[in-house]
């Protein structure tokens, strides 16, 4: 990655990470909390069916998965400290609508704005932190920002229990605002605005048709299990979603104003660290949340205990995702990746032989979540370390935005797995089997992601992406 303008402090450095982070706690932690407080969602407007209330998620994940990468190109434009404060800002405010909306329709339309502002405070998070950081430095501090993702994500069905069964879902949503203003006070003052002045601005059909398609892609797999999955709706939206895109692949290699550099894609580690996060971003999901599931529905714990249950996974994330950020930066990503893929798989390998309906916690359940648990401190956060680096310095939103779509879709296919595979069971020897095929998901994510990660080239040899125009780089306001 070719960087220019002044480099930043290490001290600054870190301040820019801290508050970086912090919103992509903020922002994935919405993505799972909701999980839990549906259910009381649901309770409060006992008029409305379930299935309709069901958009102020799915409004939600289809939102915040579109516009991903129109505002990650935005941010190289425009200034990436201008979208990211202007995404705080939207994303509280939304939250504050949500946490006082009277009604289904109000707070359907406020989770909406939520989710944009989510999406513009993502990809420009990243071209902070790569913009501040010293080059050496780069691998633990996007080792941190990745892991932050993952743990939030990871945390919230447990935070979302407890605050739901103390408070209420409206507090969930409170949660957010103090976050939200000391993330706009200490930006104001800390970060440094940078911008390529040579981007140009997307072509508005370009635009288009990325959001549609990419809207019709995630409505039929968040639908998918409710409309059924050979269904002409699910097919019908999926498919269109596709044909949509790949009208927009034509698109941007003629167009003279591109939403996405699909040079990009020329770049091997960008190219071959997209893919692997797909792979991954699939079996992590579905690990997640099919842990749950199997707690509260195999073993009837509660959604508290549960959360409990697996909270040794992100809590190892975050002690060594740091420690493997120093480690990547003396030997490289890849064989981090090679072996987290491998402890990844082993662990849904654990799951296969050793979980059933009897109860044993200790010996059945949670070696398999440090098995994952460290897959996934090896995995995530050096992938989005892999693609961070790979990018030009002018195009370190939208290429960042690219990769956390990616895995916005990887996740939303492993929802969509974890639900579909384990439902319909008429027994519990036809559950466990069906959890099986879960495990089976996360063994073929593992060893996918390990696959996929053998081109990478990583460490001191590693390649550089070429020249780049040169990137404006202001003072604070």
């Amino acid at each position: 990655m070719n960087r220019s303008g002044p480099e930043a402090s290490p001290k600054q450095a870190t301040r820019v990470l801290v508050i970086s982070s912090l919103a992509v706690f903020a922002v994935f932690l919405d993505t799972t909390v909701l999980f839990v407080a549906f259910p009381d969602i649901v309770s409060s407007f006992p008029d409305v069916a379930p299935s309709q209330l069901s958009w102020v998620l799915n409004g939600y994940t289809i939102m915040f998965a579109a516009l991903l990468i129109p505002f990650g190109r935005l941010a190289d434009r425009r200034g990436h400290k201008q979208t990211f404060l202007a995404g705080s800002v939207l994303f509280t405010l939304a939250s504050v609508l949500c946490a006082v909306a009277p009604s289904p329709l109000a707070l359907v339309a406020a989770r909406v704005v939520q989710a944009a502002g989510g999406a513009a405070l993502v990809p420009s998070s990243l071209a902070l932190v790569l913009r501040s950081t010293p080059r050496q430095r780069i691998p633990i501090a996007l080792a941190i920002w990745g892991a932050t993702g993952a743990v939030a994500g990871a945390i919230g069905p447990t935070l979302g229990a407890a605050v739901v069964e103390s408070g209420g879902w409206r507090w969930v949503f409170v949660l957010n605002v103090p976050v939200g203003l000391a993330i706009v006070l200490l930006g104001r003052r800390t970060l440094v605005e940078s911008k390529d002045p040579s981007s140009v601005v997307p072509a508005p059909i370009g635009v288009a048709l990325l959001v549609a398609g990419s809207a019709l892609v995630t409505l039929g797999l968040v639908r998918g299990g409710d409309w059924g999955w050979t269904s002409a709706s699910t097919v019908g939206s999926i498919g269109s979603g596709l044909a949509v895109l790949a009208v927009f692949v034509v698109h941007q290699a003629r167009t003279p104003a591109p939403t996405i550099d699909l040079a990009l894609f020329t770049v091997g580690n960008f190219r071959w660290g997209n893919a692997a996060t797909m792979a991954f971003g699939v079996a992590f999901t579905a690990m997640f949340l099919s842990s749950i599931l199997f707690l509260t529905n195999v073993w009837n714990w509660s959604i508290l205990r549960a959360g409990f249950g697996v909270a040794p996974g992100p809590l190892l994330v975050a002690v060594l995702a740091p420690q493997m950020g120093r480690l990547a930066a003396r030997i490289g990503q890849r064989p981090l990746l090679l072996a987290g893929g491998v402890a990844f798989a082993i662990g849904g390998l654990y799951r296969l032989v050793f979980l059933d309906a009897d109860v044993a916690y200790a010996r059945d359940y949670l070696p398999s979540m440090l098995f994952t648990g460290i897959g996934v401190a090896l995995c995530l956060p050096q992938l989005a370390s892999v693609v961070g680096q790979s990018l030009p310095a002018n195009r370190l939103g939208v290429g960042g935005a690219v990769n956390q779509a990616l895995r916005q879709f990887a996740g939303t296919i492993g929802v969509a797995l974890a639900v579909g595979l384990t439902a319909g069971a008429t027994g519990l020897d036809d559950t466990l089997a069906r959890y099986d095929r879960v495990w089976w998901v996360l063994v073929a994510g593992g060893v996918g992601t390990t696959l996929l990660a053998l081109p990478l080239r990583t460490g001191a040899r590693a390649a550089v992406v070429g020249p780049s125009p040169a990137v404006v780089v202001a003072g604070g306001d």
